[in-house]
């Protein structure tokens, strides 16, 4: 009891910092502009740091070392594709966004590939802010679930009420100060974040070594229970099974090639080539030393707990750190893991509300002048932004499946997969028009709900499937639909 009324009073501190700051970054916030995108004035560290928070999420303190835990030395795949993936999008993709949506003084994700293709504007806004909103539901329940399970491991009570004491935290700040509020809070996160992911697996590898019964009698007791399969870097599998499992993993790459609105939107808010630059820098670096982190907490569990000794693959983390440290100090460290969880549902939420508001109710409304839309807007931007927020949570409560892992896998599939082969082909191919995005994005959606609901996901991942499809259907819908008019640069 000693022991959780410290984690306890550690925890309520951070929650207390962190709603405090988000509001105080809110009061900034004058204009639509500020409101959605930071009026693209964002440094580079800060875009930087918020991209990374964001992009990780509950899944890479929680998802990640419960595979880890689970399956052993494959899901090196998963982070040589996510490392591999971010890299590129910082290197390749980032400046590129930000040029562009300076250029056509975009406010959301799916408004500048709307303005991209302005033949077909106001569909491709409907059809893409709908995509989004229908996928986001799902992430922004993992998150929601990662809290629920994170307070369930700490203090023993239902992930249900996890579940909406992580909402109580969350939505306040990020309905009052939006994407500024969001970002600056990201920052403190992010910070959190890389100090578990160091701190934890330097002092468990001391742990282990201090501790001989575990280094010499649980690791080989656990490798021997868990079979070859655990050793080996395709699971065992030889053949074209190994190749599938590779790719498998692998795969998680292509989602972060400029799909994933919730990072795009922060490489479209950097203030100028030199941020830019700046923020690549960090994000890369940052990346690289997370994902050794993370994966060396999931193994550090085999060897402290054994396979199948934690109810829960996905509780490994806050569990090695509550075995190998203090109780206060393990309290700050696995508000890393809250901070994972909260940096992507505000980010998520935000953005969602972003687009239903500016590119579905707002025209739908039909204003009659921009006073009135100016004075409107933030309001119901913020009522969109409670209204998603309750409905994931709902969603988060029945969901057939309790895996954050696999929730994430989803959507990654549904959104990243689909909204990669879109913001490339507007990127780097001219002929790419307005016909051939609402094509691609309503193939990609399609496309990965079937693939998931008949089971076929476990045989081969939505991930690859649903970017190598959607690329294809790009590429033919371009050719067969041509446009007449000459394309826009």
């Amino acid at each position: 009891m000693e022991h959780q009324g410290q984690i306890l009073m550690v925890m309520i501190g951070y929650i207390i910092l962190l709603v405090v700051w988000g509001l105080y970054q809110g009061r900034k916030v004058k204009t639509d502009s500020d409101y959605f995108i930071a009026s693209r004035r964002l440094p580079g560290w800060a875009a930087a740091l918020s991209e990374r928070a964001t992009g990780e999420s509950s899944w890479a303190l929680l998802g990640l070392p419960g595979v880890a835990y689970a399956t052993g030395l494959t899901e090196i795949w998963t982070a040589i594709g996510c490392v591999a993936g971010i890299i590129t999008a910082w290197v390749a993709i980032a400046w590129r966004l930000r040029d562009q949506a300076e250029k056509y003084q975009v406010n959301t994700f799916t408004d500048f590939i709307a303005k991209k293709h302005s033949e077909l504007g106001k569909w491709i806004r409907m059809v893409g802010s709908m995509t989004i909103v229908f996928f986001f539901f799902f992430y922004v329940g993992a998150q929601f679930l990662g809290g629920g399970k994170i307070l369930h491991t700490m203090f023993g009570i239902t992930p249900k009420l996890g579940m909406l004491i992580t909402a109580v935290v969350i939505v306040p700040y990020t309905i009052y100060g939006g994407f500024r509020s969001v970002v600056y809070t990201d920052v403190i996160q992010a910070i959190i974040m890389i100090v578990t992911l160091i701190v934890g697996p330097i002092v468990g590898i001391i742990f282990i070594a201090n501790h001989p019964e575990l280094f010499a009698q649980s690791i080989p007791q656990a490798l021997a229970k868990a079979g070859s399969s655990f050793q080996s870097l395709t699971g065992a599998a030889t053949g074209f099974s190994a190749g599938v499992v590779i790719l498998s993993g692998f795969s998680w790459f292509f989602g972060y090639l400029g799909g994933q609105p919730q990072l795009s939107i922060r490489f479209m808010a950097i203030k100028d080539p030199k941020q830019a630059r700046r923020g690549r820098n960090i994000g890369i670096a940052w990346t690289v030393v997370a994902y050794i982190g993370a994966l060396s907490i999931g193994w550090l569990g085999i060897a402290i707990f054994g396979p199948g000794g934690l109810k829960d693959q996905e509780y490994v983390m806050p569990a090695v750190l509550l075995e190998i440290f203090p109780p206060a100090i393990a309290a700050l460290l696995i508000t890393g893991a809250i901070a994972a969880m909260i940096s992507t549902a505000d980010s998520l939420l935000i953005l969602s509300a972003s687009e239903l508001s500016e590119n579905i109710i707002k025209p739908a409304l039909k204003m009659r002048n921009q006073q009135e839309i100016d004075k409107k807007s933030l309001s119901h931007s913020r009522l969109v932004t409670a209204s998603l927020a309750l409905i994931a949570l709902i969603l988060a409560y029945f969901s057939p499946s309790k895996l954050i892992f696999t929730l994430v896998s989803y959507v990654w599939a549904g959104i990243g997969g689909t909204f990669s082969v879109v913001i490339l082909l507007t990127l780097f191919w001219r002929r790419f028009h307005g016909k051939a995005v609402i094509i691609t994005i309503v193939v990609g959606m399609v496309f990965t709900i079937i693939w998931s609901i008949t089971g076929m996901d476990a045989k081969i991942t939505s991930r690859i499937l649903t970017f190598f499809l959607t690329g294809v259907t790009a590429i033919i819908a371009t050719f067969a639909f041509p446009e007449k008019a000459a394309k826009k640069d």
